[in-house]
């Protein structure tokens, strides 16, 4: 295997003809046993990844150009050396292939492009009292996880439906040890408050056990089971014990309410379906365990235009399962290539056999054609929206680390003079730029907060998302955001963040942006949690379309902040003296111009205003006067 380039000894791109040469110089070396290789052009890439079950034979097969499609002759034509690595086996090579293709990305393979980890729900099982939580990235043995779900939307709505039927704590060590009172998870029935002892320990335990079995796939028992308990408590007279079970029993039917596609009779499965129109893939993943389905998620892998259904998913699959374990059955919609090779290969990675089957007939086969409807439905969507609204979002999402682009983006601001007339301003935009019936302005109210930004977004943050979780503790309604905006940098973020951790809703991506120096526009710095702040490149579209929206985060605030301002300016000046209705207060303000002049005008000059009588003038001077 050569495991060094020289490129600078590399010849010029050049002809078929040379590729071709470069190739066949290498034929006469390999050896007739399963291996992998890599096709390199003259600047060192690599252009393509390919494992054998012969690596002679395959490599002579590009010597030869009439049986090479357009992509393949355009490959050779830029090859300037090659590489290999002999394996044992072709499953090992295939392993290999797929290794080597997620870490060089070649121009010339069927490419897995969204590759992020997949989210689960976790037990804690390392604290006195477990958490159920939502968990990402390494596994700790001790603890009990449940997934992969295929989103953070499908575990966001799976956990807080089980919060509301199992109301164990979802809060962090650090907030749970703390807590000297009851949090607003208690009071809205999704937490037992076992930081303040408001339940004991072989209760909470119990109530693990049963989350632990419904994951487990147990669903029905512990229905039945809360159903028996609800029954009894309903008998005994105990109503508001039995309403309790009974909200547990709803949380649960909506749980498996969302089961567009379910296949009961599994213990677990992936589905994947494919569909191809206008040169474009998609594929739909389904994750199937204990029954249920933990959500769907579309990809559209790079490809060549020619490849059909079945030669993209099985690249895709070999890809998909790279660094993460199969399940024990993997569906297909379209019969993929070296079928038996794969399920070796898969067999091999996971510990376990794993079977690749597409079926003809059955529950199967109906759970598969309305996962290609999935697929069909997916393209089309990404089909119509590949206009620049939503290339502008799929930036975002790039730059910040989304899952996804975001479907609603909720900007705030806050807007005060020297704390007078403090307000917080929220703006949202979305795929169809911003959505400003939906735009809503915080007038401060906190004793103490006004010309505080921290005590000022603490303030709005606790009303926006307070209120929203108790009109919707499910969170299935559309007006929650994916990604937080603030206007501006550490310590507003860091806020915001608390905010959002004692309300349970730490899944809300959040960022800060701050001015740049001298407040230059194009020099914002940008901070994220967990990460140190950046910025981007000056030029950058995604640069200007923050810019836009925290502009108009700006512009709504200043806006609102000025209608406040001259309301309260109005009203705590004129509005104080007896006396004076809304037709006089008119009169004063369109003589005078503002309230400020009527206190420092002249008993002379506020009687020459229409409407206004001695007594009354005399009765405004002397309030005025009087007051300073």
């Amino acid at each position: 295997m050569n495991d060094e380039i020289d490129t600078e000894q590399l010849p010029s791109e050049g002809s078929l003809a040379d590729g071709i040469r470069v190739i066949a110089e290498f034929v006469h070396t390999l050896p007739r046993k399963p291996g992998v290789y890599r096709m390199i052009s003259a600047d060192g890439e690599v252009l393509y990844v390919g494992k054998a079950r012969s690596l002679r034979s395959r490599v002579a097969a590009y010597t030869q150009p009439t049986r090479l499609a357009t992509r393949l002759i355009r490959m050779v034509s830029a090859t300037r050396t090659m590489e290999f690595a002999v394996t044992d086996s072709e499953a090992e090579a295939l392993l290999l292939e797929n290794n080597l293709i997620k870490r060089f990305r070649p121009r010339f393979n069927v490419l897995l492009r969204d590759d992020k980890s997949f989210p689960y729900i976790v037990i804690r099982r390392d604290t006195e009292w477990p958490q159920l939580a939502k968990h990402r990235g390494n596994r700790d043995p001790a603890n009990e996880y449940f997934g992969p779900f295929a989103s953070a939307t499908a575990v966001n709505r799976t956990l807080y439906a089980l919060q509301r039927a199992f109301p164990l704590r979802s809060c962090s060590d650090g907030v749970f040890s703390t807590r000297t009172r009851p949090c607003l998870q208690y009071q809205i029935k999704r937490c037992t408050a076992p930081c303040v002892g408001r339940i004991g320990k072989t209760d909470y335990d119990a109530i693990v056990d049963e989350v632990r079995d419904f994951l487990g796939g147990k669903n029905r028992e512990v229905q039945q089971a809360l159903s028996q308990r609800m029954e009894q408590a309903s008998a005994n007279l105990e109503f508001e014990q039995a309403a309790v079970l009974r909200d547990r029993i709803k949380a649960l039917a909506h749980i498996q309410s969302h089961q567009s596609i379910s296949l009961h009779s599994i213990d677990e499965a992936d589905i994947f379906a494919a569909h191809a129109e206008g040169g474009q893939v998609c594929v739909q993943v389904f994750f199937l365990r204990a029954g249920q389905n933990l959500g769907n998620r579309a990809y559209f892998p790079s490809h060549a235009r020619e490849l059909d259904e079945a030669a993209v998913l099985s690249a895709f699959i070999g890809q998909f399962y790279e660094s993460r374990s199969a399940p024990k059955l993997v569906l297909t919609s379209h019969e993929v290539a070296e079928a038996e090779l794969l399920q070796s290969a898969l067999s091999l990675s996971a510990g376990h056999k794993v079977e690749i089957r597409n079926p003809k007939r059955g529950d199967q086969k109906d759970a598969l054609d309305q996962a290609v409807t999935n697929a069909r439905e997916a393209l089309a969507r990404r089909m119509a929206e590949r206009g620049t609204q939503r290339q502008l979002l799929e930036g975002v999402a790039r730059v910040f680390g989304l899952d996804a682009p975001p479907e609603r983006i909720e900007v705030y601001d806050n807007s005060h003079i020297q704390g007078a007339a403090p307000i917080g301003a929220m703006i949202v935009a979305g795929a169809d730029g911003f959505i400003k019936n939906s735009y809503r302005k915080f007038n401060i109210k906190s004793e103490g907060a006004a010309g505080d930004d921290f005590a000022m977004m603490r303030e709005v943050m606790s009303r926006r998302f307070g209120r929203a979780l108790k009109e919707n503790p499910e969170r299935d309604e559309e007006h929650w955001p994916d990604l937080v905006l603030i206007d501006g940098g550490q310590g507003q973020l860091e806020v915001t963040r608390q905010v959002l951790t004692e309300l349970g809703l730490e899944d809300i991506a959040i960022v800060g942006i701050a001015k740049g120096p001298d407040r230059d526009a194009g020099r914002e710095r940008f901070f994220v949690p967990g990460r140190p702040p950046f910025s981007l490149e000056h030029r950058d579209p995604v640069l200007y379309f923050l810019q836009r929206l925290r502009d108009e985060a700006h512009r709504f605030a200043i806006g609102t902040h000025r209608t406040r301002r001259a309301a309260d300016i109005t009203r705590s000046a004129l509005d104080e003296v007896p006396g004076i209705g809304a037709g006089r207060k008119r009169a004063l303000l369109h003589h005078f111009g503002s309230a400020r002049a009527v206190a420092v005008a002249t008993l002379e000059d506020i009687k020459s205003v229409p409407g206004i009588s001695d007594a009354l003038a005399r009765k405004i001077h002397d309030h005025f006067r009087g007051s300073h």
